[in-house]
């Protein structure tokens, strides 16, 4: 087998090339490598200077995944960079594609750095629940001072090659071949009789007080509970105050400090199953079907938001709306959509021109969806509204096109019924706002043929989207887990619990927004339909919101009409609460005859958690979401579930399933309609099982 690190001298220079792909990786091979590769320049008389490079389309792409949570093996890469730094002979970093993590902190071991147009030099550690552990929160800000560290390193963000050579963290901006480029550097350096510039002996950066309050101010607000955003800050405060040998060792107590916190094995567990989510026994090796012509049926919000997302990927979109008018207004939505993607530097003026001019048409008549290669219907959530649409798409559309629905509730089974071609039909349920969520819960209905099913996934990817596959039911695998969980929460509410308890208690678990909140968001209306749409099968020891339908009837449906749950003032961030629905709620439980209790803060948390939970373990027995994994990526990202949790199941595991058992037994000794324990919970606890196990399962 050949070895990751090949040395070889190009005249005075050596060349140490990294080949480790597919992203050139850290792994302990390659950390041997390095290390016995600069012992033999340092031992090499005939070279003056060496050039480290990575082979492919990446100098670095940062540590080995498959060693995560591994014994480290000697040499550790901290020994690595310091082994490089120490080198007597100067040592250059050419860097194409990325310097990731643990890659950018070996080409700050270098002694000078070029960096290829194009690269990106970045720490993303703090994404995995860890911070830079090789000198990363000590060298960076040596460099590039410690207001620019504390905006990069805590965000685990990136700078492109021209902001690095602009802010100091590399020395020369490089066009063409990295090989050629580094080489002719290291040339220069040598010409020039330039020796090692270790960047660990340059001063410690001056302290920046204000710089550092504020990214600490930012982090406990942007990443309420997170502890590594915090940590990478402390650790590069540190360097303004101790030396590089002293400032390492305190990184790497403080990097080891993470290693051992339950966020890092969340972060760790998300990190993985977002790889694992779209492998699905169905569609492997199944080539999936074209789908470079997209039609969108409806214009509305979420029509709009998907032919958004499909035009910035360089889709071509034609939209049906039902007239000119409404054909004008999804035009005007659409073209809004795209020049906030140029405002955020996704998308240039040009491309946005060509995207309306060339990949963008409306039409209010089916027929010009004749050429489609798939569509997407998005209309009014009603089935026989959505039966006609497939109805009509069924004749129009040419043979193997695929023809989708973008329903949240509704059954597929019964939408495909009303085509001749069923296995033509898959549900698509993109999260609004659809440009900008990356959960897509591609819905799989009982005919659905297995190449539709790839083009889902394929689809989803393209639109940088992330698929969860899921099977029929009233909500799928995320609404009827939601359903299961407001209901809880109304519950608690009934029992005593002011709302807007509720929504402190849920945020302080993690969560973005609590339920009463997100309520306001989506627009009370939506409820209050849901809820008319079950009544006629409702069970009578159900619990009904009356509450939330009497703010209905008042007009108050959230945001969007300035009063829901909460009071929302013109030019005001957020909303206040309304002492108005407290005497809703009050007059609820006159009505039901319940005398309030309190509730602390972790019993609202367990009680949500729990109902979710449990909802979850009814989905994954009957196979609606096949794995657990499934159930955590659709929380991660279609709900704002804390990603350091590592997703519903995740966090179930950590808590323990025998405890949280026990509670909804107890629970059901109040409500043993609504607390029944799920079948499948009651069996992992017996077996000592957790859902992890079950997440091998195809």
């Amino acid at each position: 087998m050949t070895h990751p690190v090949s040395y070889e001298r190009d005249g005075a220079v050596a060349v140490i090339t990294i080949a480790n792909p597919p992203v050139n990786a850290l792994g302990h091979a390659v950390r041997q490598g390095l290390w016995e590769a600069i012992d033999r320049f340092s031992g090499d008389a005939e070279a003056e200077a060496a050039l480290i490079l990575g082979e492919g389309k990446l100098f670095i792409g940062g540590a080995d995944i498959s060693e995560f949570g591994k014994p480290p093996k000697d040499p550790w890469l901290p020994e690595v960079v310091n082994h490089i730094e120490a080198c007597e002979k100067p040592v250059v970093a050419a860097i194409q594609g990325a310097a990731l993590g643990g890659g950018l902190e070996v080409a700050l071991g270098c002694h000078y750095r070029v960096a290829m147009k194009g690269a990106k030099l970045g720490l993303p550690e703090v994404n995995l629940g860890i911070i830079p552990g090789a000198g990363g929160t000590q060298r960076t800000p040596r460099l590039i001072g410690v207001k620019a560290a504390v905006a990069m390193i805590p965000a685990g963000g990136s700078l492109g090659a021209e902001e690095a050579v602009e802010a100091g963290l590399a020395d020369k901006l490089g066009e063409g071949d990295p090989r050629a480029a580094g080489l002719d550097y290291a040339r220069a350096l040598i010409a020039e009789g330039a020796g090692p510039r270790r960047v660990g002996a340059l001063p410690c950066p001056a302290e920046d007080a204000a710089a550092l309050d504020e990214a600490r101010a930012l982090w406990k607000k942007k990443a309420r509970g997170e502890v590594a955003r915090l940590a990478a800050i402390d650790a590069v405060e540190a360097s303004t105050r101790l030396e590089i040998a002293p400032g390492l060792d305190e990184e790497r107590r403080i990097f080891r400090e993470m290693m051992e916190t339950s966020q890092r094995a969340g972060l760790i567990h998300a990190f993985f199953i977002e790889r694992k989510v779209a492998k699905l026994p169905e569609i492997e090796g199944v080539a999936p079907r074209d789908f470079g012509k997209l039609g969108v049926i409806g214009g509305g919000t979420m029509g709009a938001g998907i032919a958004t997302a499909a035009l910035v990927r360089g889709l071509d979109v034609t939209l049906i709306e039902r007239d000119d008018a409404a054909a004008e207004r999804a035009t005007a939505t659409i073209t809004k959509n795209l020049d906030g993607a140029v405002k955020r530097g996704k998308l240039s003026e040009a491309g946005r021109d060509a995207i309306l001019s060339d990949s963008f048409r409306t039409a209010t008549d089916y027929a010009a969806l004749f050429e489609a290669d798939l569509a997407i219907e998005a209309v009014f959530e009603d089935m026989g509204v959505k039966r006609e649409v497939f109805t009509t798409l069924d004749k129009i559309m040419k043979p193997g096109a695929i023809l989708a629905t973008n329903t949240s509730y509704l059954d597929v089974n019964e939408i495909a019924e009303a085509t001749s071609r069923p296995e033509d039909v898959i549900g698509l349920h993109f999260f609004s706002p659809a440009h900008v969520m990356k959960l897509l819960e591609v819905v799989v209905a009982d005919k659905t043929a297995n190449d539709v099913t790839a083009t889902a996934f394929a689809l989803a990817k393209k639109l940088g989207k992330v698929a969860v596959r899921a099977g029929v039911c009233d909500g799928f695998i995320g609404n009827r887990i939601l359903s299961a969980y407001r209901a809880a929460a109304d519950r608690m509410v009934l029992a005593g619990a002011s709302p807007y308890a509720v929504d402190r208690a849920v945020k302080a678990f993690g969560w973005p927004m609590g339920p009463y909140e997100m309520g306001d968001l989506a627009g009370l209306d939506i409820g209050y339909a849901t809820r008319q749409r079950k009544a006629a099968t409702r069970d009578p020891r159900d619990v009904v919101p009356t509450w939330a339908d009497e703010l209905y009837h008042l007009g108050r449906l959230g945001q969007k009409t300035g009063r829901g749950y909460y009071i929302y003032e013109e030019g005001k961030r957020g909303g206040s609460e309304d002492p108005e629905v407290e005497a809703l709620v009050a007059k609820a439980r006159d009505d039901a005859g319940v005398t309030p209790r309190d509730f602390t803060e972790a019993e609202i948390q367990r009680r949500y958690m729990a109902a979710l939970v449990n909802e979850a373990a009814r989905v994954l027995e009957e196979g609606i979401a096949r794995r657990p994994l499934d159930v955590d990526v659709t929380f991660l990202y279609g709900y704002g579930f804390p990603r350091w949790r590592g997703g519903p199941m995740h966090w179930a595991d950590e808590a323990g399933l025998a405890g949280l058992l026990e509670d909804i037994k107890s629970y059901a000794t109040e409500d043993d309609f609504f607390w029944r324990p799920a079948p499948l919970l009651e069996r992992l606890v017996a077996e000592s099982a957790t859902f992890a196990s079950l997440n091998d399962k195809g």
